[in-house]
Parts: structure tokens; C-alpha cells; sequence
């Protein structure tokens, strides 16, 4: 039997939301054509100007904007927020401190903070 080596591809939105941008607003060859392993490698590896722009400036899709913000998906919807930003909208909202933003930054910390107890008692747990 001989092993064929086939090329593994994706579909432009789950090679986008890998390279962490949002897809309409890559060029329109991106969003037109499949994406090999190979290709993304070669973007990660080495961005091309419109990749590099669109990770700088947005918009950004909605996980990069949570993560920016410092909460999760689930609270940037609570907050009303549910198109992508730009980089400039997302350092606005920064410096105005909404109070839907302080709450949720509260509470994704306190999940963080949940969340390393729970493991450093299960490190304690397996130790034993």
C-alpha cells in the first residue's frame, strides 16, 4: 500500500479566526480561496503587511476584543458590545471605564482567581 500524502486545508473563517482576525475585513482572495496547513504556517511565520495592519489596528474579531479588554465573550455581549472594534474604539472604552466594563473585568478575575485555587488543589490532591 503506498501512503499518499494529501494537503490539509480550512475554510478562509477558521484560518482567520487561527491568525485571530476577523474575516471581512482580510482581502478578498483570503476570503475566497481555502488555506492550507502550509499557508498558515507561512502567515504566522511571516505576516504580510495586510495581516500585520489588520492585527494592529482591527477590527478585531470578538475573542480578541474580550481578551483586550480583560473579560470574557460572554460579558463584551452583556456590555452591549457586539460588533468587532478597532484598536482605537477598544483603547476608548479603556479610558471611559464604563461600569459594565469594571463588572465584568471583576468578574472574569474572580473566575481567574476560582480557577487557580481549583488547580493548586488538585496539584495538592495528586501529591498525595
Amino acid at each position: 500500500m503506498k501512503s499518499h500524502q494529501t494537503t490539509q486545508t480550512m475554510k478562509p473563517a477558521t484560518a482567520a479566526k487561527k491568525l485571530g482576525v476577523y474575516l471581512p475585513a482580510t482581502p478578498a482572495e483570503f476570503q475566497q480561496g481555502v488555506v492550507s496547513r502550509a499557508e498558515l504556517n507561512e502567515l504566522q511565520a511571516n505576516p504580510p503587511e495586510w495581516l500585520r495592519e489588520l492585527r494592529r489596528n482591527g477590527p478585531h474579531p470578538r475573542p480578541v476584543v474580550a481578551a483586550k479588554l480583560g473579560v470574557s465573550i460572554a460579558g463584551l455581549a452583556r456590555g452591549g458590545v457586539t460588533e468587532p472594534l478597532t484598536s482605537e474604539q477598544i483603547e476608548a472604552l479603556k479610558a471611559e471605564r464604563p461600569e459594565w466594563l469594571e463588572k465584568e473585568r471583576a468578574t472574569q478575575a474572580e473566575v481567574r482567581k476560582e480557577a487557580a485555587r481549583l488547580k493548586a488543589r488538585s496539584a495538592e490532591q495528586g501529591d498525595h
